[in-house]
């Protein structure tokens, strides 16, 4: 597949960046869908602060790996468990 230089309007400060054709090729290899929202220093700047945090299990430099965030999926230190006999 061919790829041609497409310009983009950066969603957090609006200037326009070229997603260079060897980027569409590289994000196809990665099996990414999505074209890029931000240029690249707003990218820079956001992955600098921690604001692309994603998933669903807290950050991997958390405490306990994140499986266990009280925030989290997993339920955390909120007190002792229920047993029940198993039928």
């Amino acid at each position: 597949m061919s790829y041609a230089d497409k310009t983009i309007t950066c969603r957090d400060c609006g200037m326009d960046f070229v997603f260079t054709s060897g980027e569409q090729e590289f994000y196809a290899q990665k099996g990414f869908t999505n074209e890029p929202t931000r240029c690249p220093s707003c990218r820079q700047q956001r992955k600098a602060s921690g604001g692309g945090r994603s998933g669903g299990y807290g950050s991997r430099d958390s405490y306990g790996g994140g499986y266990g965030d009280r925030d989290s999926y997993g339920g955390g230190r909120g007190g002792e468990r229920e047993m029940h006999s198993a039928t």
